[in-house]
């Protein structure tokens, strides 16, 4: 495959329970296996969210020079109630914690994510209603 082809795989591990790869040694537990609990297929699509836009937000704040000490994304989905049952309606919670991080600059990093660097959220907003909201914490940076 060439050009900007992914490719991930699920092998079946008995039961509900998968271990999906990646061509780079990366692996996540799907389902249930062995009893013990994975990430849902649908929740990985919350969690591919709330890793894009973290990896934008961390990234724009640094070359604005903003002292981040710590982030935290949570994204919350509202599924349908009749199958195929897509996410509907998505909540981007961001905590940040860092030292003298203002309004503007955090704003205008999530801004920039949503609006053009986050390609896991510009697919979900074509079918659900994708709402953020953040909260700044004051914190000194850890060396």
């Amino acid at each position: 495959m060439s050009g900007n082809w992914q490719k991930v795989v699920a092998e079946w591990q008995g039961g509900p329970g998968y271990i999906g790869k990646n061509d780079h040694g990366g692996s996540i537990k799907i389902g249930a296996i062995d009893g013990n609990p994975g990430v849902g297929p649908m929740e990985l699509m919350l969690l591919g969210v709330a890793g894009c836009t973290a990896v934008d937000i961390v990234n724009i704040l640094r070359k604005k020079r903003k002292h981040l000490a710590d982030l935290k994304v949570e994204v919350r989905g509202k599924r349908a109630e009749e199958h195929p049952k897509i996410y509907t309606e998505i909540i981007i919670e961001y905590q940040l914690w860092g030292r003298d991080l203002d309004k503007k600059s955090v704003e205008r990093a999530i801004g920039l994510s949503e609006g053009k660097y986050c390609s896991a959220s510009a697919m979900l907003a074509k079918s659900a209603k994708i709402t953020s909201e953040y909260v700044i914490f004051d914190s000194e940076i850890l060396d």
